[in-house]
């Protein structure tokens, strides 16, 4: 068995202070469909100009950035044009102050994840014995 440790992300829902594993809707698995993710995210605590204990933000900090290395959120001309941010700071400021609104955030988030992930998924579709592993672990 591996165990990895990492920051604790808040769930997704206004006021949890962590992801629970009895609320599938409160995080996003690494077993998540696309759909799946998207339908979270879209729905997840993301209220404009909040960026404290905003789990939408804490996603793209914690899993996305170091990942992927940026983040690129495309909007219309009207809302600023697109824009990529490598640095949390910079990220933080923006949606703090206005200029970046959950209506960009939260696609551009999904569709990173969904980047992030693929892979994880793609392991357990063609892993027979990865399979195996993750069906024992949802039954725990």
């Amino acid at each position: 068995p591996v165990i990895l440790s990492h920051h604790m992300l808040p769930g997704l829902k206004e006021g949890q202070g962590k992801m629970s594993k009895s609320d599938p809707s409160s995080a996003v698995f690494m077993e998540d469909t696309e759909a799946e993710v998207n339908a979270k995210i879209k729905r997840a605590f993301c209220p404009p100009c909040t960026a404290k204990d905003n789990p939408v933000l804490e996603y793209a900090r914690y899993l996305v950035l170091p990942s992927l290395g940026r983040l690129f959120v495309p909007r219309r001309d009207l809302n600023g044009g697109n824009i990529t941010y490598r640095d949390w700071e910079a990220m933080y400021l923006d949606f703090e102050t206005g200029r970046l609104h959950p209506g960009d955030l939260k696609p551009a988030v999904a569709r990173a994840l969904n980047r992030v992930l693929e892979p994880v998924r793609q392991h357990f579709r063609s892993d027979p014995r990865a399979k195996a592993i993750l069906a024992e672990v949802k039954k725990m």
